[in-house]
């Protein structure tokens, strides 16, 4: 029974992978599971409900008073959006006609960092930079405002990447603003060489090499009158009908015949001018009517006209525009504008494919009020110009490459914290591997000592947020048993690069190199407890015997922890909050009261017992601590004498890792170095002073013996200071 479920779940991921957006819309109607939850008021002001859900893709209408007035869909059931906690964070999103974002609404998700540490205000004001978004203008590639909230960078990532995936998907599907479904194979064409240049303006016009649109007055007071604003036809213009509004002719001069026969001479400036895969078009106009207007010499950018093909609209600015010289042929009209303009190759214009230029025309129907008409000119290239040429179909990006496509994106963006963190984790292993020359001076560690910890919390914690905790292992648990995938890990990466190392860690140096160095809050904790040293505040030692029983209490609730995660792992995310990490370090206090108030209490006690969080109720330390006796290395010199008699190292580690006995316990210890400091302290150890003596004795037998036995006479005699 159980194989055949896991078979069962299987097919189901192999199927959501590589059937069509028709075929997972059939299988997996998730949109069917919240569209009853949902209010459409709050997706689309004035909605009022939801139409029945197509059969064909999982998408439903949104009505206003019977009327559709956009659509609705799930991201789920398009796109995978599993986030940092391996699970998916559904959302709902409406779009309109013209291919808008109308609403966006996260309905369902288990990001931990959500549930208890981001107000709901926060998402909520983050979704709402979607509302308006033009689907056209990102299907060119066009980026758009987003708000990365501090301390859920993973999951407002994930959120965004699976909005405009799965918007554009269901926008080409229904045909929304004119975007269309992606051909995979087909005939398609590539520009000729060798064409001779036409002969003439009549014979370009007449095969269509130059195209034109004509406009009269009285078409274009028709136009305005048939608005469903009045006053544009009361400013309708005075001169008779016939006369011409606007001749306006286009053409692609950076075909090379096209151009050759437009510009002449002035061809070869134009590809001194036009970089690789640039392309221009020449727009010529004469009439009432500018093209170009005066707003480009204000704005920088010509607002009147646009080219569309496709997905694809290219706004034309100064930079890409040229005043054009006479056109080089006889028979050619004359013009009172003729530029040319750059289509920079980014654009993913291909001159073998129709377009349009858009004529925007404007009428003032207010002192400072316009209203706006829009006019096509529609361009083919002629055949002769192509040569056909096939090519094979695309092959359909998966989901599994999109997320990896994610991941690697945020990785690249985050290359500056990378480079940081292995320069730290570079330096810390240095300093683990020559730990013998860094502890010979008592100075030199603690000013290291202090300066890394300075470091992982102002970078690793308050700038990065990086502070691991016992959510991320119980998200790991989760994935391992719901079907792991490497793609929820990676998509924090210095998280994901904190961990690899601490696994590495656990090999050679336990438990000690995350929480006594790594950890935020261990170093906030830390040197809080250092200043209040300096500024006198006492501090307590427990006794040995009540101290070594607190230390049960963190493996109780981690215990406690694990347990209700195997129940319910957003219930366990919720008891998470023993872990003071995300109000001190993620939210930097920035939370409500009780929060603030049970991270400042723990930080309290800390002044007076050092670390007495990381001693005693630290979950993630104890789940740290469980594997630490695995260690391959011992590290930690002692002596013979350590613990019986002397009890130097046992009196002064910060966290009482060291039995009475001189044992080092190392589910406890933080790898502070400082019992390697004493370990080569000629003031402190009586190891090391014996064996000075002894040295002392033998290299100057005519010492005095009361001065061979006195510490500062010695370290005179024997060149120490």
């Amino acid at each position: 029974m159980l194989l055949r479920t896991l078979a069962r779940l299987l097919n189901a991921l192999t199927l959501a992978l590589l059937l069509p957006m028709a075929a997972l819309a059939q299988d997996a109607p998730l949109l069917a599971q919240f569209l009853p939850k949902a209010a459409p008021e709050t997706l689309v002001p004035g909605a009022d409900g939801f139409g029945a859900i197509r059969p064909d893709i999982p998408v439903a209408p949104v009505l206003r008073q019977g009327e559709v007035v956009g659509q609705i869909f799930l991201t789920s059931d398009f796109v995978s959006t599993t986030g940092y906690s391996g699970k998916p964070i559904h959302t709902l999103v409406a779009l309109g006609p013209d291919a808008t974002v109308l609403g966006v609404q996260l309905v369902k998700h288990s990001e931990p960092i959500v549930l208890i540490g981001i107000p709901e205000k926060k998402i909520t004001e983050m979704m709402a930079v979607y509302r308006g978004l033009s689907l056209v203008e990102a299907a060119q590639g066009a980026a758009h405002d987003l708000e990365i909230i501090s301390g859920a960078t993973v999951t407002v990532m994930v959120i965004d990447d699976s909005i405009l995936r799965s918007a554009l998907k269901v926008a080409r599907a229904l045909g929304l603003g004119g975007l269309a479904p992606e051909v995979d194979s087909g005939p398609q064409f590539v520009l000729a060489d060798g064409v001779a240049a036409p002969d003439g303006w009549m014979a370009m016009e007449g095969d269509g090499t130059v195209r034109r649109l004509s406009l009269d007055v009285g078409q274009v007071n028709a136009a305005f009158a048939g608005m469903d604003d009045p006053r544009a036809a009361k400013r309708a213009l005075k001169e008779p009908p016939e006369t011409s509004f606007i001749d306006m002719y286009v053409a692609p001069v950076s075909v090379p015949a096209i151009g050759q026969a437009l510009l002449g001479v002035e061809d070869a400036n134009l590809r001194d001018w036009l970089g690789e895969g640039d392309h221009a078009i020449a727009v010529l106009g004469r009439g009432l009517y500018s093209f170009k207007g005066s707003g480009y010499v204000r704005g920088g950018i010509f607002d009147r006209i646009v080219l569309v093909q496709d997905d694809v609209s290219v706004r034309f600015h100064d930079r890409d525009h040229r005043r054009m010289g006479p056109v080089a042929l006889e028979d050619a009209p004359e013009f009172t504008e003729r530029d040319l303009f750059r289509i920079p190759a980014d654009s993913g214009f291909d001159p073998t494919k129709p377009f349009r230029l858009q004529l925007l025309v404007q009428r003032e129907v207010a002192a400072i009020e316009k209203v706006f008409l829009s006019f096509d000119l529609g361009y083919q290239l002629p055949p002769g110009f192509m040569n056909p040429v096939t090519v094979a179909a695309a092959p359909e990006v998966s989901e599994a490459d999109a997320q990896s496509a994610l991941w690697q994106k945020i990785w690249q963006d985050k290359r500056p914290e990378i480079a940081v963190v292995a320069a730290m984790l570079a330096v810390l292993t240095l300093a683990f591997f020559f730990q013998g020359w860094l502890t010979r001076s008592a100075a030199r560690t603690k000013w290291f000592r202090y300066g890394f910890l300075t470091l992982t919390l102002v970078f690793l914690g308050w700038v990065t947020n990086a502070q691991l905790s016992i959510v991320n292992l119980m998200a790991l648990f989760g994935a391992l048993t719901t079907g792991f995938s490497w793609q929820a890990f990676l998509l924090d990466p210095l998280t994901f690069i904190l961990w690899f190392s601490v696994a590495a860690a656990l090999l050679f140096w336990g438990r000690g190199a995350y929480c006594g160095w790594l950890c935020p809050f261990g170093a906030l904790q830390e040197l809080t407890n250092h200043a209040a040293r300096r500024l006198g505040v006492p501090q307590v030692t427990l006794p040995w015997g009540l101290h070594e029983r607190l230390w049960a209490v963190k493996y109780m609730i981690f215990l406690g922890l694990f347990g209700v995660s195997l129940w319910s792992i957003e219930q366990a995310e919720h008891l998470a909050e023993a872990e003071p990490f995300k109000t001190a370090i993620i939210l930097k206090f920035m939370r409500a009261w009780p929060f603030v108030a049970y991270a400042a209490a723990l930080l309290i006690a800390g002044l007076f017992v050092e670390r007495f969080y990381c001693r005693y109720l630290c979950p993630l330390g104890a789940a740290l601590a469980i594997p630490a006796r695995l260690r391959m290395f011992d590290w930690l010199k002692r002596y013979k004498d350590c613990g019986s008699p002397c009890q130097t190292c046992s009196n002064e580690c910060m966290v009482q890792a060291i039995h009475p006995t001189g044992e080092i316990n190392p589910n406890e210890c933080l790898n502070c170095l400082h019992c390697q400091v004493l370990y080569q302290s000629e003031q402190k150890c009586p190891v090391v002073i014996r064996q000075l003596k002894r040295r002392a004795a033998v290299s100057q037998p005519d010492l005095p013996a009361r001065a061979v036995n006195h510490p500062n006479t010695l370290k005179k005699e024997s060149g120490h200071v």
